[in-house]
């Protein structure tokens, strides 16, 4: 009798062979038969699948996009409903850094897509935008929740929150360079974080509230 095959397991059998092919090769690496390779099925399995490199390089891409939110649904979860803005926006954005091997990973794939959109490779830059505007909106909607009575210039949560994720971008990019250890990635992010949306200890002064070690 045949054995059922199933279609989702061998696409995300394939679009796993991609990235690790753009994590030892960089995206000029990619071609049916270095997929078929990886994967160790036929090239014409690969375009049984996929019908073009580009349609393999895009559903790569969603692949990533989607471990990511995954990630990010299970520490929102985690967090609970009644969240503070400054934690829920610290937890997507840790998440966005390399700080173990899967996100490391993530983070090359990332890079070499946005490397071949400015290259001009095939992939247009329109085409990986979905992610980064979905986390602006996320970040700006945390945001607006946020009261800064100590800050006398007007808020404008979209403005930062496209400055937080521009940030976090470099922030990913420098690691991988080895320019930034995890542990200060970890930092600046907090220190980001304070220059957005102040310290706890300023907002408490600014609503009045009393500090607890200064009691």
């Amino acid at each position: 009798m045949p054995r059922l095959v199933d279609h989702e397991v061998r696409r995300r059998q394939i679009t796993d062979a991609v990235r690790r092919v753009i994590v030892s090769g960089g995206l000029e690496a990619v071609t049916f038969q270095t997929v078929a390779a990886e994967a160790e099925i036929s090239v014409r399995l690969v375009q049984y699948y996929f019908g073009t490199k580009k349609d393999f390089l895009l559903a790569t891409h969603r692949s990533v996009m989607e471990d990511a939110g995954a990630r990010f649904m299970q520490r929102w979860t985690a967090l609970g409903p009644d969240a503070a803005p400054r934690e829920a926006i610290r937890a997507v954005l840790t998440e966005l850094l390399p700080l173990d091997d899967q996100r490391r990973e993530e983070t090359l794939v990332l890079g070499a897509f946005g490397w071949a959109a400015i290259a001009g490779q095939g992939i247009t830059a329109e085409e990986t935008f979905a992610a980064p505007r979905a986390l602006v909106a996320l970040v700006a909607d945390q945001l607006r929740r946020v009261q800064r009575p100590d800050v006398v210039a007007p808020n404008n949560p979209e403005l930062d929150a496209q400055l937080i994720g521009m940030a976090i971008g470099g922030l990913a990019q420098g690691m991988l360079q080895g320019y930034s250890t995890a542990e200060a990635a970890v930092g600046l992010v907090d220190h980001l974080l304070d220059r957005v949306l102040g310290t706890t200890t300023s907002v408490q002064a600014a609503q009045g509230i009393p500090n607890p070690l200064t009691i």
